[in-house]
């Protein structure tokens, strides 16, 4: 030990001693290359939204389109069930992440959650993996380096395009979309 610190009292290297134990913890290297990224916190907001039955013809007019679906929020509710009832609900809840990633505007919110779309639906192994190509990972955790609202764009239409084509069709003739046909 040095001089300097040889004169101080045993209580005040005691704690300079704990603080540095603190400091190394968050010195330590992260579990994931995205922690090098985008190193914030996770907090998340959720608000219940009260869902208006359509009317037979305003969910005959759902055929017209996957969007017009998804721009329904009792049809968002009712293809989300479909897809937890076929268990590929990834592909929606994150098309849905990338819709609300794309409304924040506060620059600490929206490094946290698109560390959390990363996490969840990008990285290789998530929980929640989505069945994207290699290419469109690459540029989405590209994008990560310079966020914007448009950071998940190509993967989101990738996704789209992907519900658009499989389970569209498959909502469509489902039992549950034609009840809402007839009641």
């Amino acid at each position: 030990m040095c001089k300097g610190l040889a004169a101080l009292p045993q209580t005040c290297i005691e704690r300079a001693k704990e603080i540095k134990s603190k400091l190394g913890v968050l010195l330590q290297k992260p579990e994931n290359g995205i922690d090098l990224i985008i190193p914030y916190p996770e907090k998340v907001d959720k608000k219940p939204e009260k869902l208006q039955k359509p009317t037979p013809e305003e969910a005959a007019q759902w055929r017209e389109s996957l969007e017009r679906v998804l721009n329904n929020s009792y049809g968002l509710a009712a293809f989300r069930s479909f897809l937890q009832s076929e268990f590929s609900d990834e592909n929606i809840e994150f098309w849905v992440a990338c819709e609300d990633f794309k409304k924040t505007k506060n620059p600490v919110k929206l490094a946290t959650k698109a560390k959390k779309i990363y996490e969840d639906f990008i990285q290789s192994e998530g929980p929640r993996e989505v069945n994207i190509d290699h290419f469109t990972k690459d540029v989405t955790l590209r994008n990560l380096v310079a966020l914007s609202s448009s950071t998940f764009d190509l993967a989101q239409k990738r996704i789209y395009a992907l519900m658009e084509k499989d389970s569209f069709g498959r909502f469509l003739r489902s039992e549950q979309y034609q009840e809402l046909l007839v009641n």
